[in-house]
């Protein structure tokens, strides 16, 4: 242990190398508060060289590692175990934006890098990065990678996944492979940054990456709708689809129980409409031409859905701060629930037509067995994700509630996956679910895994007991 810290702080220098408790908790418990590991130390390189050192010193030791980024996930996956057995790698000291090309509409960043600090950096450059979450102001660009994050803009621009051109990695070996070229077309064999991106630190750390910038859009049109259900949402998509083409940015959806934690918990939150509409869509239309009449095309498309009964009320924000005040209702639904308390938490997604078909089957069953369970459910109907969240509004029930969350999961996970879907849309599988993937993969794909995991990480270091 001592000839292992020895290395780390020739590595990275001693102000680096935390090894007090206190020191490291921060590192040592998840963003949800679910998981709480312990390590030998939590360790903060500054530079890919320095990640290298550190993974080299590891592996000497034979010591497992945690790659770490803001800490913001939601499966544990960035959590060391409890063994304390394993180090953790903290990658925000790389927080450089190392070259940004306009032309090329690419840009190189640090993993470390928030992704607020990322979307600043090409907005500076007259360009967009399109990827939005609710922790971009926390979350960094290597979690967002090792996730392979989604959020509120995939409907029109992909996930983390689409927008990667290019990957730095520190290999389970110490190895650097750069392969941060910022191409379009590179037809020399296998792609392999995609093995890293959505793997969750199991096969590498990634340090650095080439994004695509996008034009900035210039004009917005942003509305909270409220329809008759689920299957009339799903209709009112695919018509926004059909004649607004790719202006349509984002269409969240937010039943009622979602709407009012929020107005519960989150100072200054305002009910947009009157009523408590059972279910809410908020639609943003957004366009690179200063010209563009979003306003008026979207208010016409939903006159028309008022008409068709797919739409029962709506109000058009106005002004940006009208629209910001529409998107903190959605963005804030995490954290008034996080207030709330506990729930057993579902990050799922199916083909866009049958996402009314889940909520009504999954209530159903749900209901059957515990009749005053409160059902919270949003998320991203434009991309067939949902976050489907169960909890009991009695804190001491809920907590008998919480001890059958094997049972819970069966019934929900087994549904997705009746309708062709999967178990996580965008969070990963960390701890929380890495047994529960057994059950829905194929052993042809939990070999191949299994395989590429050996084949990486044969001494199995790289964040263990994570995904596979």
């Amino acid at each position: 242990m001592n000839e292992l810290l020895g290395s780390l702080v020739a590595a990275v220098g001693e102000s680096h190398v935390l090894t007090d408790v206190v020191d490291m908790a921060p590192h040592l418990t998840d963003w949800r508060g679910r998981y709480t590991g312990s390590a030998l130390a939590v360790v903060k390189p500054g530079s890919t060289a320095e990640v290298a050192a550190v993974v080299r010193a590891c592996v000497a030791a034979n010591v497992a590692m945690v790659p770490q980024g803001g800490n913001t996930g939601l499966c544990g996956g960035a959590t060391p175990l409890a063994d304390g057995a394993s180090v953790v790698i903290n990658l925000s000291r790389l927080n450089r934006i190392r070259s940004i090309d306009p032309l090329n509409d690419t840009i190189v960043v640090e993993a470390g890098c928030t992704l607020g600090a990322l979307q600043e950096a090409a907005a500076g450059a007259d360009r967009l990065f399109p990827l939005s979450l609710a922790s971009e102001g926390s979350c960094e660009v290597g979690g967002n990678l090792s996730t392979n994050a989604g959020g509120v803009h995939v409907l029109r621009y992909g996930n983390m996944r689409d927008l990667v051109l290019g990957l730095e990695v520190v290999l389970p070996d110490g190895r650097v492979w750069d392969g941060l070229r910022g191409l379009r077309k590179d037809n020399t064999g296998y792609d392999l940054k995609q093995l890293f991106i959505g793997a969750e630190g199991t096969l590498g750390i990634i340090t650095a990456a080439v994004l695509e910038l996008f034009p900035r859009p210039r004009i917005h049109a942003t509305a909270w709708v409220s329809v008759a259900s689920p299957a009339a949402a799903v209709e009112l998509l695919g018509q926004l689809r059909q004649r607004c083409g790719d202006r349509v940015a984002a269409f969240e959806i937010a039943a009622s129980s979602a709407v009012q934690l929020v107005l519960k918990h989150i100072p200054g939150a305002r009910p947009p409409l009157g009523g408590d509409p059972a279910w809410s869509v908020l639609i943003e239309l957004e366009d690179a031409a200063q010209d563009a009449a979003l306003n008026d095309l979207l208010e016409c498309e939903l006159g028309e859905a008022v008409d068709a009964g797919l739409v029962t009320d709506a109000v058009l924000a106005t002004s940006l701060s009208q629209a910001e005040a529409l998107w903190a209702l959605r963005e804030n639904i995490s954290e008034a629930q996080r207030v709330e308390g506990v729930s057993i938490k579902h990050d799922i997604s199916v083909p866009v037509s049958r996402i009314p078909e889940f909520i009504e089957r999954a209530d159903a069953a749900l209901l059957r067995v515990w009749p005053d369970l409160r059902i919270v459910t949003f998320g991203h109907i434009g991309d067939g994700n949902l976050h489907y969240n169960l909890s009991k509004p009695d804190v001491l029930q809920n907590a008998d509630f919480i001890d059958r969350t094997a049972e819970v999961n069966r019934i929900v996970h087994d549904l997705v996956v009746e309708l062709g879907g999967s178990i996580s849309a965008e969070h990963g599988l960390g701890q929380l679910k890495r047994t529960e993937i057994v059950r829905y993969k194929s052993e042809v794909e939990l070999d191949l895994m299994r395989t590429i995991k050996r084949s990486l990480d044969p001494a199995g270091l790289m964040n263990p007991g994570k995904v596979v």
